[in-house]
């Protein structure tokens, strides 16, 4: 996930749309909060939380240059890949 300023989150969840919901509504204290990350721009799905969570270490280490290449592979223009999941009214209750 990402801001208008492209800093980054990277994490790992069992429910990717519950979790974006919960970034976007600011129902989750901390760095994406503090920096209004609420944009979708990469995911990838795993079946085993052990791998998963391998490549989320993996990604984390990465420099900004290659995660930005990784995500403009997939999504080049940047867009919100969650922008119809959810209503405004939803994210504001």
């Amino acid at each position: 996930m990402t801001n208008q300023s492209r800093n980054f989150y990277i994490g790992v969840t069992n429910n990717l749309e519950r979790r974006v919901f919960d970034h976007k509504a600011k129902k989750v204290e901390g760095f994406t909060k503090k920096y209004n990350i609420d944009l979708l721009v990469y995911f990838g799905e795993y079946n085993d939380v052990s791998q998963a969570i391998e490549r989320e270490k993996q990604l984390i280490g990465w420099t900004r240059k290659k995660k930005i290449f990784l995500i403009e592979e997939m999504n080049p223009n940047w867009d919100d890949l969650s922008e119809a999941w959810f209503d405004n009214e939803s994210l504001r209750s």
